[in-house]
């Protein structure tokens, strides 16, 4: 693992006093509302392929004095969980990233659930991989389906790591019965094979005893502060899956990572380069990086909001600031409507921020 530089000799800007350790500025150091407001510009990106049942991106991008933040929580999340996302951005706009220990991520191609058939020209949008991500129990598709979606995976990248995520999808002896088939397809690991940390504890035991080689990683199970523990002391993965924006910031994954004491692989939620940029800072300071990141989705975006958009480029994504250009926020500018409702939203999630 390359050594830490020294304080400015990686090239990216880096706010003085501040370490991977160090907590967000206390409720009352909060930048104003109305400097959110004033800095936020909502964007509409469409996407190639649907996604989380989605065909246009819809997120907040925010401007402070450290750089550009995303705030982007998905819209069925509630407020609270929202607040998280918003603090996130806030950390990237208003205090920047810790210092990096490496300038290059390793990263994954994701394949969402797609017919067979179109496998190939997913990949092709990834270049060069190592490690392939694949969407499995999708609503309305069979075992059959991920099978079929897994080995068109393979037939085309023989020797990559090949990881399913689930999303929570099936019960435990639909995950059994589905990572003891899709196991024959030589599994990196399954991600969230089933909801709840109890479920995960025992689909790990149940495939343990069993004999399947299928290792397991928790990842919606990780969204409180005190999850993570409890996944380990449940038993309940392998690894664990961590994203800034749910998290809370980049230094709170960071201390979460530290207190579960398992390996961690950084995913993103579905961001534009300006989230990327976030989750590339929390890869970038991880002092162990045993696993290929789930950053590259920006290449599932049929748009990006910068001119140097944060894509793999021969496996793995260069550590650069993601600067948004201007034409391209205008270009993608949401609708009026859309823009009221995210700047109401901004305001509710601000507000649960400041009542912590």
């Amino acid at each position: 693992m390359p050594a830490a530089s020294p304080p400015g000799a990686s090239g990216f800007p880096q706010p003085s006093g501040l370490s991977a350790g160090d907590s967000l500025p206390t409720l009352e150091e909060l930048p104003p509302l109305t400097e959110l407001l004033s800095a936020a510009r909502v964007v509409s990106i469409p996407m190639r392929v649907k996604f989380r049942g989605i065909l246009e991106r819809e997120t907040l991008l925010l401007r402070g004095p450290a750089g550009w933040g995303e705030f982007g929580a998905f819209p069925e999340y509630g407020d609270a969980e929202a607040s998280r996302w918003l603090r996130a951005a806030i950390e990237a706009g208003w205090q920047g990233f810790p210092e990096p220990l490496r300038d290059s991520i390793p990263v994954n191609a994701t394949v969402p659930a797609v017919p067979a058939a179109r496998v190939p020209d997913v990949l092709a949008r990834f270049g060069r991989v190592d490690a392939v991500k694949v969407k499995v129990a999708e609503h309305g598709q069979s075992l059959d389906d991920d099978a079929a979606r897994v080995a068109a995976v393979r037939a085309e990248l023989p020797d990559a790591a090949v990881r399913v995520d689930a999303n929570g999808g099936w019960d435990v002896p639909e995950a059994v019965e589905a990572l003891t088939r899709l196991a024959g397809f030589d599994l990196e690991y399954a991600e969230q094979p089933v909801p709840g940390i109890d479920a995960l504890a025992e689909v790990r035991r149940l495939l343990r005893e069993a004999g399947v080689p299928v290792l397991i990683a928790a990842d919606e199970s990780v969204r409180k502060e005190d999850d993570p523990l409890k996944v380990a002391r449940a038993g309940a993965a392998d690894l664990i899956v961590v994203k800034v924006a749910p998290l809370g910031g980049v230094r709170r994954a960071l201390d979460i990572v530290a207190q579960a004491g398992m390996p961690a692989v950084v995913s993103s939620a579905l961001d534009t380069s300006v989230g990327i940029r976030a989750g590339l800072a929390l890869a970038a300071a991880l002092p162990e990086l045993p696993y290929a990141c789930g950053l590259g989705t920006v290449s599932l975006l049929a748009g990006d909001v910068t001119t140097d958009p944060l894509v793999a480029d021969d496996g793995a994504i260069r550590l650069r600031d993601a600067v948004p250009d201007e034409g391209l926020l205008e270009r993608y500018a949401g609708a009026d409507d859309r823009k009221n409702w995210w700047l109401d939203r901004l305001r509710r999630a601000y507000g649960e921020l400041v009542r912590k």
